[in-house]
């Protein structure tokens, strides 16, 4: 029994390492491509145009690709999470923001004022059912991060981490407005949505980066 837990205490370890660099990794990975792609795609214009409309054109699949792995990295670290830190909620909103995101590379959002390069301006006269599809998915993600972020906060005010607690809801609340403004049809909507979703995506990255770290700390 003595043999059996040693070999397995650390395997169970680097496995739950592994999971938190997934999450890690997710946030800033979708960010650095989604980004990429809007500051060199002609005729996007991240003030008029949402970075989910990257998924339409011949390299649309550069976006889909991307919803599609940051989505899985997500649930993965979700699994992660779950082993590493006493909460149930969290673990299973991060799945969920996950499972959004892969069904929003899934579900392709119709082209949109004058993106790609071609299409009319403003938007469609009615959408497909895949861009109803896409902004339920984008709906479960949001709401699944933005609930996400408030639950890290209760968490972190618990342990009596008065930044992270702060970080946690700037970040969440950060989604909500951004989401809310997009909404409302204000002023680069767009850009406000985009700037509230990667920081409440990095947020989560970096939560699981610290969280693997001290994992890390304790196993040594």
């Amino acid at each position: 029994m003595t043999a059996l837990t040693a070999r397995t205490v650390p395997t169970v370890a680097v496995r739950t390492r592994s999971l938190l660099a997934c999450a890690a990794i997710a946030g800033p990975l979708w960010a650095t491509v989604a980004l990429a792609q809007a500051a060199t795609r002609d005729g996007f214009d991240l003030t008029r145009h949402p970075l989910s409309v990257l998924s339409n054109g011949a390299l649309g699949w550069l976006q889909i690709t991307n919803f599609v792995v940051a989505g899985l990295l997500t649930m993965a670290g979700a699994a992660g999470l779950r082993r590493a830190l006493p909460s149930k909620w969290l673990p299973r909103l991060v799945a969920a923001n996950g499972a959004g995101m892969l069904a929003a590379g899934v579900f392709v959002m119709d082209a949109a004022d004058g993106f790609p390069a071609g299409t009319p301006a403003g938007m469609p006269a009615t959408l497909s059912w895949h861009s109803y599809g896409h902004m339920a998915a984008g709906t479960i993600a949001f709401t699944a991060s933005i609930a996400a972020c408030y639950v890290l906060a209760r968490h972190f005010g618990r342990a009596g981490q008065r930044g992270a607690a702060v970080g946690s809801v700037v970040a969440g609340t950060a989604l909500l407005a951004g989401d809310l403004w997009a909404m409302s049809g204000g002023a680069a909507g767009s850009l406000t949505l985009a700037i509230g979703a990667i920081t409440a995506m990095l947020w989560v990255s970096a939560v699981a980066a610290v969280t693997a770290r001290q994992a890390q700390h304790a196993r040594s």
